[in-house]
């Protein structure tokens, strides 16, 4: 059974830096592409940033040249390092394999809180 379990949230000045760990169990994450996805109080969930099985990323353009995703394969886990945080990045994050017609392909996992005070 797939099974995403994210971690690494917290409290933090705007300005500051977190770095979020997603581990995947289950066959999901071998050749895959994965993503952090991210859902504030009272918006939809997004896309944040998604690096393919060849490791090329991608950004939605809030976090571009401040965030940076990255996998080791060898642990099944995927990092997202957040720099220069802003209070518009508070949101719960989330992993996922990203999948055609902008669906996912496991259970969303717990996710993990990321609250930036000003």
């Amino acid at each position: 059974q797939v099974q995403l379990v994210e971690s690494g949230g917290g409290l933090v000045q705007a300005g500051g830096s977190l770095r979020l760990s997603c581990v995947a169990s289950g066959n999901i994450f071998s050749g895959s592409d994965m993503a952090w996805y991210r859902q504030a109080p009272g918006n939809q969930r997004e896309l944040v940033a998604r690096i393919r099985s060849g490791g090329s990323t991608t950004y939605a353009d809030s976090v571009k040249d401040r965030f940076t995703i990255s996998r080791l394969y060898t642990k099944n886990t995927v990092y997202l390092q957040m720099n220069s945080l802003k209070s518009e990045d508070t949101a719960v994050y989330y992993c996922n394999r990203p999948t055609l017609g902008g669906g996912v392909g496991a259970p969303w996992g717990p996710g993990t809180q990321v609250t930036v005070s000003s």
